[in-house]
């Protein structure tokens, strides 16, 4: 995730009208950023939701008060937001929510999401997300790729900790499950890394305006 420190340096120097700060704040949170709305809308939609998020985060970045860890789950409710429109709009549901206990086990839950990470940035360990159901995979996301706190991620999703807990628990648990059986079928994880898509449009989304000229242009 980078350093904390220099994250909220940036966004209190965008606040202040600083545009290569801005654009650092962009580089950080954007990729993660991305793939979080990719788990809400797909692949096709992703680029353009995310461009209306960080429309309003820099339209609002004036109000916005707190660290790196507020930023990040600030970003993720507005990219939620917009994603859950885009949704109402185009008449698509997520999917069904499971029910939800007390997180047991949680010992196992560090080593799955090391495992997460390792393959996350390839089109098929995101598709594997997409499979999981749309609470997992939502708390997979912001607890491991946004690396928000539980109560932060409970804040974004409207949930408990507990809740949350429970949900990044059984969806990385899943998640294993299913790289495990997707690399027995590629050939082995070794294999994963080849599948990596370019990177290049979830840093270059252009023509997000600010009230202070700040842009998403050579983000």
């Amino acid at each position: 995730m980078g350093d904390d420190a220099e994250l909220t340096a940036a966004v209190l120097a965008a606040q202040n009208g600083d545009e290569t700060a801005f654009r650092t704040v962009y580089r950080t949170v954007h990729p993660r950023l991305l793939g979080y709305v990719r788990t809400l809308v797909g692949d096709l939609d992703a680029e353009d939701v995310s461009s209306e998020a960080w429309l309003q985060i820099a339209r609002d970045l004036e109000r916005f008060s707190g660290d790196a860890d507020r930023f990040r789950g600030w970003a993720a409710r507005i990219a939620r937001n917009r994603a859950l429109d885009h949704v109402r709009m185009r008449g698509r549901r997520p999917a069904t929510v499971a029910d939800e206990t007390e997180l047991t086990g949680r010992a196992a839950e560090s080593d799955t999401a090391g495992e997460a990470m390792e393959a996350l940035a390839t089109g098929r360990t995101l598709a594997l997300i997409a499979r999981l159901p749309q609470d997992q995979a939502e708390a997979v996301v912001l607890r491991v790729v946004m690396g928000l706190d539980a109560k932060t991620a409970a804040e974004t999703l409207g949930k408990r900790p507990g809740a949350v807990r429970t949900a990044a628990h059984r969806g990385l648990k899943k998640l294993a499950e299913l790289l495990s059986e997707d690399a027995a079928t590629a050939g082995g994880v070794d294999a994963l890394p080849a599948q990596r898509e370019p990177r290049s449009r979830a840093v270059t989304s252009a023509g997000v305006t600010h009230t202070r000229a700040r842009t998403q242009k050579d983000m």
